[in-house]
């Protein structure tokens, strides 16, 4: 994409970028007024439209310009948890809410689970994990965990999942989700890079599935995401590079290129690559889009399609609610509600958040408050750790002494350590049913009580 260099301007700043799409038209877009920045129009919406789409965004000019001058301080810098951001950029639904969305279409891992074919049994688990990206193009920011926060999840294909927070510096979540056919197992951790007005993640975290009928073990490494057109333009997502999930059993592997959005749109979504054998021979090709769907068709060791095949579509996208505000699919609403929520819920649970709770009410001023009264109350638990010199210790998972390295840097492993079972068993088994009151069940992810900001 080309970028245009030049003087901050007031009208003048968007009207320049509507007179470079005049002057380049089928050419990518130009920007003038900010050093670095790029906005493009990945739709691929007409030039009419320039201006229109420069100026749309979630800040108002002086929001945005004011916001912009404080985040200047940190171009190049990782900023998962250094910088405060205002509510106005966020979903109602934590990073642990994000991280159960993938059990949406839970039933490709039934079909792999029960596929005696190993190479379809990769393309079911692929198809898996590539459902997932349709819910992250959403460009809402979710919240960021509280240590020791929670979110768990039932009432869904027999899956029972749970997340927990297990580290503030770095941000670490872990999550562990099972039922009769899969177990899957996650260590959370981002890198990113601010770069202006778009911001670089890097996936650091070990992703593990293991599919129950012949143990098989599965590993993923997903491509890295950039998020274009933070504060200036409309905001969007774009994935490019390799994804590779590995059969760790048979050596066996998937290797899936998710194509990088270029002029007007082009390629963006698109996702093509092929199911090896270990010895590395193409055996199933694969393509679609990772908003819409997924297809495959075997293949010859050049990677043709084999003679009397055809494609034949594996998964597509369920049909979502239309103008919804935050982009919610329907799953993606069940995730936000206490419909999937089991009884007695703890109260470490993400749904309880106040801040997340105004914010999906629409109170903006109040989600700011209760954000920062929350965040103010960490930084509090924070200091009587260090004083007591005492390490935060989770619930949930165990932290082991495995380092997993990954293509951005090194990983500390943290494992389930099957203790939510006994407790999920020994809630589930209990004669009372409690109704979930958000509005009386207060948020408690405190190692040592709900202490006052002050403390």
């Amino acid at each position: 994409m080309a970028q245009n260099q030049g003087g901050a301007g007031g009208g003048g700043f968007f009207s320049s970028i509507a007179s470079s799409f005049s002057s380049f038209k089928e050419h990518v877009n130009g920007l003038l007024g900010y050093e670095g920045l790029e906005v493009i129009d990945p739709e691929g919406k007409g030039t009419e439209d320039a201006e229109i789409e420069a100026e749309r965004g979630r800040w108002k000019g002086e929001e945005r310009d004011s916001y912009w001058r404080s985040m200047q301080k940190y171009v190049g810098a990782d900023i998962t948890s250094m910088v405060t951001l205002p509510v106005l950029i966020f979903e109602p639904m934590t990073m642990l809410q994000k991280m159960a969305e993938l059990m949406e279409y839970s039933q490709l891992l039934e079909q792999a689970d029960n596929c005696e074919d190993p190479y379809m049994r990769l393309v079911y688990t692929a198809s898996w994990f590539i459902s997932v990206y349709n819910a992250l193009q959403r460009t809402w920011k979710p919240f960021n965990p509280i240590l020791g926060e929670t979110y768990e999840m039932v009432n869904h294909c027999g899956i029972t999942f749970i997340a927990e927070q297990v580290s503030h510096h770095p941000p670490i979540s872990a999550a562990h989700a099972e039922n009769e056919h899969f177990v899957y197992d996650i260590t959370s951790k981002v890198k990113t890079k601010f770069l202006g007005n778009s911001l670089d993640v890097y996936p650091l975290g070990r992703t593990r599935l293991k599919l129950k009928k012949d143990g098989v073990i599965l590993e993923l490494v997903p491509p890295p995401t950039k998020v274009n057109n933070l504060i200036f333009g409309r905001t969007w997502i774009d994935s490019p590079g390799e994804m590779v999930l590995t059969n760790l059993t048979t050596g066996d592997k998937v290797v899936l290129y998710f194509q990088p959005c270029g002029w007007f749109g082009a390629g963006r979504y698109e996702v093509d690559g092929y199911v090896y054998n270990s010895d590395e021979d193409p055996k199933i090709l694969m393509t679609g889009k990772w908003n819409e769907s997924m297809s495959y068709q075997p293949c010859d060791l050049e990677g043709e399609p084999l003679e009397d095949t055809d494609l034949k579509e594996v998964w597509r996208v369920a049909e979502a609610p239309e103008d919804d505000k935050f982009q919610y699919t329907y799953f993606a609403h069940k995730v936000n509600s206490f419909d999937t929520a089991p009884k007695k819920l703890l109260a470490s649970d993400s749904r309880l958040r106040p801040d997340r709770y105004a914010l999906e009410m629409g109170d903006l001023s109040k989600a700011g408050s209760e954000k920062s009264i929350l965040e103010e109350k960490q930084r509090a638990e924070k200091r009587i750790r260090e004083s007591r010199n005492q390490e935060f210790i989770p619930k949930w998972f165990d932290m082991t002494d495995q380092i997993a390295p990954t293509p951005w840097g090194d990983l500390e492993i943290y494992e389930y350590n099957g203790q939510y079972a006994k407790h999920r068993a020994a809630a589930d088994k209990s004669s009372s049913v409690e109704q979930v009151n958000i509005e009386t069940m207060e948020f408690n992810p405190w190692q040592f009580g709900n202490i006052t900001e002050s403390e």
